[in-house]
């Protein structure tokens, strides 16, 4: 995808057990593919690999000028990681339990943050580092970036779901969704009597997740709780916010407003629908303004289409309760092990500086973790919706920070799937036995 990576944290799951024997594994095992030497061939500067999460190539020419900007004091070898999320966990887990030296930097999803700091794969930031780390950076990806106090990752950048309708829908039911008590029964009421459809991601993917975690934080619940407990982590979504939630997919599912194959969708097969001739709502990634006009300019769909999408913030689960948007982006974290961690310190700080922010925002169109980068003028030509990505961002709901999140995702997406079978109060009921089962071992996954 062109301006960001949708699938960001969708992964097949295993329990805490099977993960605790794989980890154990892993250390015994060859490193997977060659490792680069410590310094380039010629004796020069150190080279600092950087393992990324597949882009538009934004990355590499980052690093590229990062690089030439450190005046000779390294160089950078660029190393993509799957664009499985889960193939990127598992590339990288097998070669930190492994010791790998040559994992000098990683781009790291945020829920994987915790799993691989509990672990010990990370350099913890030194105190006197932090503060240049987090300096203007918004609340939410903040709140990822550490485990048990430490600053163990740098918000590279963040991402957020906004609400885009078709303006022409919308008036036609006679509702504004930028006014601030919009929420999703106004919503699914106005699609369904539109016969229009809400896009969603609702397959059995991180994606689905995502869009739970949201509906529970923005009912003021929690999917988790005690998560530094480890296994003995609390299920809390077995509550009046997860039922509120697990109604929301319910009565979604269930009503005209659910686009056809809505148990199989994922971030593409939504902005699909929303696109065509039944399309009134829908929640997604800000990457769908500049895919749709990139759609426009490939013939695909006309341009009358990209002049009837509005935007606003994500959905209220309570009229009288503001909502906690979504929370993605990547972080960069230094791995344990490296031989050269002065200069992987030094290419973190550069790439997350608010210049290169700015430059990688307008580059591969992922939004920035820091707030200023917001108010560039280039940045609010090509993101008119730039102040709702921020404030968004700002005030999003991370999803469980946990070690284990793997279990705790996948057990939420097995027991709400298929979205038509969710009900309140027993799909809750249900997650949060099942989740209790999986973390102490005795259920697999």
């Amino acid at each position: 995808m062109s301006s960001v990576q949708p699938a960001t944290a969708r992964s097949r799951r295993t329990t805490g057990r099977t993960r605790r024997r794989h980890l154990a594994a892993a250390a015994a095992l060859a490193l997977v593919g060659a490792t680069l030497t410590a310094c380039s061939d010629d004796g020069g500067p150190p080279v600092i690999t950087w393992y990324i999460n597949p882009d538009n190539g934004g990355q590499g020419r980052l690093a590229d000028q990062c690089a030439a900007d450190s005046n000779g004091a390294y160089k950078v070898d660029v190393q993509v990681l799957p664009t499985d999320a889960s193939q990127q966990r598992e590339q990288l887990v097998r070669r930190l339990a492994a010791k790998d030296s040559s994992i000098d930097v990683m781009s790291l999803d945020p829920p994987f943050v915790a799993e691989f700091a509990n672990a010990g794969f990370l350099k913890p930031f030194d105190a006197q580092d932090e503060q240049s780390l987090t300096e203007g950076v918004l609340k939410g990806p903040l709140t990822t970036a550490s485990w048990k106090n430490q600053l163990v990752a740098a918000p590279f950048w963040a991402n957020t779901q906004l609400l885009w309708y078709r303006k022409s829908v919308a008036s036609a039911a006679g509702i504004d969704p930028t006014a601030p008590d919009f929420t999703w029964d106004k919503m699914i009421e106005a699609a369904s009597g539109q016969k229009k459809v809400i896009g969603v991601q609702a397959n059995r993917y991180e994606g689905y997740m995502v869009w739970i975690n949201a509906l529970v934080v923005s009912a003021g619940g929690e999917i988790v709780t005690n998560v530094e407990a480890g296994k003995d982590a609390k299920p809390a979504i077995d509550s009046p916010a997860g039922d509120e939630a697990a109604r929301i997919v319910g009565d979604l599912a269930r009503s005209p407003a659910a686009p056809p194959a809505m148990s199989n969708a994922g971030e593409e097969e939504a902005r699909s629908a929303f696109q065509g001739p039944t399309g009134g709502f829908m929640v997604n990634w800000p990457y769908v303004y500049s895919a749709a006009k990139e759609d426009v300019a490939g013939g695909g769909i006309a341009q009358s289409v990209v002049d009837d999408i509005g935007w606003a913030r994500y959905p209220r689960v309570k009229a009288d309760v503001s909502s906690r948007p979504p929370l993605g982006g990547i972080n960069l974290a230094i791995g344990n092990y490296t031989t050269h961690p002065q200069q992987a310190l030094d290419l973190v700080k550069c790439a997350t500086s608010l210049k290169n922010n700015i430059a990688y925002m307008l580059d591969a169109g992922n939004p920035a973790a820091k707030g200023a980068a917001y108010d560039d003028p280039k940045v609010r030509e090509a993101f008119p919706m730039a102040d709702i990505i921020r404030q968004s961002i700002n005030d999003a709901g991370p999803r469980p920070i946990t070690p284990y999140y793997n279990d705790v995702s996948t057990s939420v997406q097995i027991t709400w799937h298929p979205p038509t079978d969710v009900r309140a109060p027993q799909t809750p009921q249900e997650t949060a036995q099942f989740m209790s089962d999986v973390l102490q071992g005795r259920r697999l996954l």
